[in-house]
């Protein structure tokens, strides 16, 4: 192996809490460095203490000989996509709506895989027991994610006005059960690991989330256009162990879990919950896409981005299908 990015020095990535890659569920230590001809250092980023973007710590597993994955957790998904964008990163899992918005900002950055659909729900009390329930309801979301768009369209695909009969709460996603479970907000629509956590407590499922054109399209796997323009056969390599940690994480869910629970720290019951209603994934089928479209289209029409993205550019499936490890 001799690839050039990874013979290039690493940037210092201030401010990213980066832990070293891990092989399986153990960790191991990995030096940011020249990685000499044998390999190096590839740095991923991906969201902290979220089994739907556990991805990358399954994928030094499956790294070829001399190659670290070094992980950089970060608290949210337009801060990845920064970190990507600007070369502190190699690779990322992210939030789809990120990427979609620096595409339309003009950034080159290409969404090289999907990584998990699903990872959200709708959830509140028991006393509302349908849509029709929902009028005067205060409901928290996260302002300019997929969660805020699922929100909406499925109030409005209920008949429900979301600027008239609800009171829409901004709210971050770790506050969002907490909040439900003071009674500061009747019901969300946010991610896991709050809607099990939410359920645990004793809310169910008001309505499904995936039930609209953007089904349950939500975080992608991405790399800058440089890094492929420079080295198509490292991306081709990062993909391919990437393949291969979404296929370990569905056939063994439980080894997903624990590895989720051992690195964060979370409750086994929760984390258990939460992956039931993730389903990871790598193709960028044409289904996909057109979800995907769906989703940039309504990110334009809710004022969440100014313009509309490349999709014609920022999707790049060429090296999830020439995977030899693509179903």
């Amino acid at each position: 192996m001799n690839h050039r990015l990874l013979k290039t020095s690493v940037t210092a990535v201030l401010g990213l809490s980066l832990t070293a890659g891990l092989a399986g569920c153990g960790t191991s230590s990995g030096e940011a460095g020249d990685g000499g001809d044998a390999g190096g250092t590839v740095k991923i980023g991906t969201l902290r203490s979220q089994p739907h973007l556990y991805s990358p710590y399954f994928m030094q597993q499956f790294a070829e000989d001399g190659v670290t994955y070094e992980i950089a957790t970060f608290d949210n998904s337009p801060d990845i996509k920064n970190a990507l964008s600007s070369g502190a990163i190699d690779f990322a899992v992210l939030g789809a709506p990120s990427m979609l918005a620096g595409s339309a900002a003009g950034e080159d950055i290409r969404i090289i895989g999907s990584a998990a659909n699903g990872g959200s729900g709708f959830v509140g009390s028991p006393d509302i027991t349908g849509p029709e329930d929902l009028r005067g309801a205060t409901i928290g979301f996260p302002a300019g994610s997929s969660q805020e768009i699922l929100l909406k369209l499925t109030l409005e695909a209920n008949g429900i006005d979301p600027d008239e009969d609800v009171e829409l709460v901004n709210l971050p996603y770790p506050d969002m059960a907490p909040a439900y479970e003071s009674g500061q907000i009747d019901a969300f629509l946010g991610a896991e690991t709050g809607v099990s956590i939410a359920l645990h407590a004793g809310a169910h499922e008001i309505l499904s989330p995936y039930d609209t054109p953007i089904g349950g399209v939500n975080i992608v796997f991405a790399t800058g256009a440089d890094t492929i323009e420079d080295d198509p056969e490292l991306v081709q390599s990062v993909t391919d162990s990437f393949i291969q940690a979404i296929g370990l994480m569905n056939e063994d869910p439980q080894a997903w879990v624990d590895g989720v629970v051992e690195t964060f720290g979370l409750d086994p019951e929760v984390t258990a919950s939460s992956v039931e209603n993730i389903t990871p994934r790598y193709a960028l089928d044409e289904e996909y896409r057109a979800q995907a479209t769906a989703l940039a289209e309504q990110m334009v029409a809710f004022d969440q981005i100014s313009g509309e993205p490349d999709l014609e550019t920022v999707f790049d499936s060429t090296f999830v299908e020439a995977s030899s490890f693509a179903d």
